[in-house]
């Protein structure tokens, strides 16, 4: 599975991130990288952080890769919505979820047959994958007997059967 993150957006998103590129957009970078490679090493999952470029960035896409995740940098001219949408089409088929709330992006990953997650939601999972880590050790994500507990009475739910595409996105976040 490959996770493609809208960086700028899940950063202006987050209200502790936020805080942080108040003081320098560098600082909320980085810890959006550092948050992001700690969710991958629990989950093994190929990560892509892409940022804007385009108003005085690079001439060319520049492509970097900090403590096992891939970070991408739009050339001049172009948004990283641009890039990320780019990046969806070249994966059709594939396992992509791309983070953003950003509905055309959104829906563009979503044409190209992968799912769109929101930033917020996101954030929720890797704070819920870290919290698993803490209390369970590393091994948490790997084992679904240490479930936090759900809501919920027990019931089996609607009989409506989910279409193939819902069915198949479920399964992609099932994985996050």
């Amino acid at each position: 599975m490959h996770i493609i993150i809208d960086g700028y957006n899940l950063i202006r998103q987050s209200d502790s991130l936020r805080r942080l590129e108040r003081f320098s957009l560098e600082e909320g970078r980085n810890e959006l990288i550092k948050r992001v490679a700690g969710y991958r090493r629990l989950k093994g999952h190929k990560t892509t952080v892409v940022f804007d470029g385009w108003m005085d960035g690079s001439a060319r896409e520049e492509h970097l890769k900090e403590d096992g995740v891939h970070v991408v940098y739009s050339r001049r001219g172009e948004k990283a919505d641009e890039v990320i949408k780019r990046m969806a089409r070249a994966e059709r088929g594939g396992e992509i979820i791309v983070v953003t709330s950003d509905r055309d992006v959104a829906d563009s990953a979503v044409k190209a047959g992968g799912v769109a997650i929101s930033s917020p939601e996101f954030e929720a999972r890797i704070k819920e994958e870290e919290m698993k880590a803490m209390l369970y050790g590393d091994e948490a994500s790997e084992d679904d007997d240490y479930d936090l507990p759900r809501d919920g009475t027990g019931k089996k739910g609607t009989a409506r059967k989910k279409s193939k595409r819902e069915r198949q996105a479920q399964r992609r976040l099932s994985k996050l």
